[in-house]
């Protein structure tokens, strides 16, 4: 390895030594409630699969009879020639399913958000973020040039103030906040947030990559939860989580849409969505307009596991949705956490710093609408066993 290089070795090592190195596990079959690693099957607890759908046979047979149609690729960026009939169809589905005038849909959540702050915002104009977006906000934020100012989580009098601080300032004025926040579970002030963007004169945007298929009727998201329709501009989200696929959405009004065909570079510069993940997130759309029984065994399920780990005295936080994080404290103590489930059946992968601030690492506990109440019974034993050996929770 070149000299230069050498950097590396040098950062893995301190990853390693302050508890912060991931061990990454390797799948050997579809994803789902269960799911087998090194040969073994293992109670999946840390997955994004919300409703189960990345292996349903709906979802699979409408897969499989597209690519037979339409072949697997593209072949080119979507202003050249890669949007096909189907890309479009789905666009006008998740319109639909969102309750706004257009949708487009790109090749993932965190291209979701590079679509819309460079194209909405750059130097000269503002960007007021939440303390605990996620990374692809951030690094969005950046890429736009324009300046970034955070507000504390949630705290609507800081994004107030923040926003009195600055409105001698001649640009744009863009607020962005996670729909729900994916380490903690809390679900943003989005009323709030949208009432202070109309004080301010503000553009709102809100990533709801936690929130589709989990919020709002049959799962349509925050905007809906809130009967906000109308009064937020822009939608951000993926379909790698409750859809069960990858790709990333953004909904709103027409001429937002059309504006961003033209100028969000993950649309002019990186080759269109695929064949299978189009048909499989139509598929997924339209089982979740169908019915909404996927999204309420979710929420019971979300609720029955964040019951039994309380009653066996875990910290899960201020938790207002599925997500379930059990608060750990130190990294090398949630990642031997994470270790013996692990051995005693339980798939639950530690989350440390930088993902969620230092002190404050845990084991989040996904759960989906696949899983039984057998399951969460397994898994809360798993957890309560673990946590009385390592003197986490009293007997």
């Amino acid at each position: 390895m070149a000299v230069a290089m050498k950097f590396m070795d040098e950062e893995l090592a301190r990853m390693k030594e302050e508890g912060l190195y991931g061990n990454i596990r390797t799948l050997e079959g579809p994803q789902g409630a269960w799911v087998r690693i090194g040969g073994k099957e293992y109670l999946n607890l840390c997955s994004n699969n919300y409703l189960g759908l990345a292996n349903d046979p709906r979802v699979r047979q409408r897969t499989k009879e597209t690519i037979d149609r339409y072949g697997v690729g593209p072949g080119a960026v979507r202003t050249i020639a890669g949007t096909m009939d189907i890309h479009l169809e789905l666009e006008r589905k998740l319109a639909k399913f969102k309750g706004a005038e257009a949708a487009l849909v790109v090749q993932s959540g965190f291209c979701g958000n590079l679509a819309v702050m460079p194209a909405l915002t750059g130097e000269g104009d503002l960007i007021f973020s939440d303390s605990l977006n996620h990374a692809s906000i951030i690094d969005a934020c950046r890429l736009s040039r324009a300046g970034s100012v955070r507000y504390e989580h949630s705290d609507m009098e800081d994004l107030r103030a923040k926003l009195r601080e600055n409105a001698s300032s001649p640009g744009r004025k863009l607020i962005i906040t996670d729909g729900v926040f994916s380490m903690d579970g809390d679900i943003a002030k989005l009323p709030e947030i949208v009432a202070v963007a109309q004080e301010f004169g503000a553009i709102t945007a809100v990533d709801d990559a936690h929130g589709e298929g989990v919020l709002g009727r049959g799962g349509r998201g925050i905007v809906d939860h809130f009967h906000l329709h109308g009064r937020v501009d822009v939608e951000i989200g993926t379909m790698s989580k409750a859809f069960g696929a990858v790709g990333g959405i953004v909904a709103g009004s027409a001429v937002l849409i059309d504006y961003l065909r033209q100028k969000a570079r993950p649309n002019l510069f990186s080759s269109a969505l695929t064949v299978p993940d189009i048909a499989a997130c139509a598929a997924a759309v339209e089982i979740m307009e169908e019915s909404d029984d996927l999204v309420k065994k979710l929420w019971r399920n979300g609720d029955y596991l964040k019951a039994e780990l309380k009653r066996f005295g875990f910290d899960t936080g201020g938790s207002e949705t599925p997500i379930t994080p059990v608060i750990i404290g130190e990294a090398q103590a949630a990642k031997d956490f994470s270790a013996k489930l692990f051995e005693n059946g339980v798939f639950a992968t530690a989350i440390v710093f930088p993902t969620v601030p230092k002190g404050t690492a845990r084991v989040r506990a996904m759960v989906s609408a696949a899983h039984s109440r057998q399951d969460l019974d397994f898994g809360a034993a798993a957890f309560a066993k673990v946590g009385k050996e390592m003197n986490l929770i009293s007997d």
